[in-house]
């Protein structure tokens, strides 16, 4: 069986699919794209260097594309503090008092729970938000009067 020039780019597409799928690697789809962009210019009957160029163009600029993308894209918080994660980050505690090394007792979700002060908050009694979960511990922030 005889494959035509085209035929090896779509294996190599197809390759390129197959351990994306396998790793996870986003970016291995853009350098597929090039692949079958290769594929679509050796169908049109143009030469191996234009083939090369078009992988390369095809594939650099859909993985630049992708690149400046993701970088534009505003990054979410640390797990530790985003609500996405733990439904835990902006629920509200009362704090009775708090110990001289910033922590202190609170009841919360049926439990007491050992929390400390969010760095740069002034130690005050009253309501509080769980701003992060560090372990077993809440840290907490002073809710702001509406």
């Amino acid at each position: 069986m005889d494959f035509s020039a085209s035929s090896y780019w779509w294996v190599a597409a197809g390759v390129a699919v197959a351990v994306e799928l396998a790793t996870g690697t986003f970016y291995l789809l853009m350098i597929a794209l090039g692949l079958a962009g290769a594929a679509v210019v050796a169908m049109l009957g143009f030469g191996s260097t234009a083939q090369i160029v078009g992988a390369a163009l095809i594939g650099g600029g859909a993985t630049a594309v992708w690149h400046r993308r993701r970088f534009n894209q505003p990054h979410s918080a640390p797990a530790r503090e985003n609500r996405d994660v733990n439904l835990d980050i902006g629920e509200r505690v009362n704090v009775r008092a708090w110990n001289t090394e910033g922590t202190t007792q609170v009841q919360y979700r049926g439990s007491t729970w050992t929390a400390r002060l969010a760095p740069g908050a002034a130690p005050a009694s009253g309501e509080h938000l769980v701003s992060a979960v560090e372990g077993n511990w809440l840290v907490l922030t002073p809710r702001a009067p509406h």
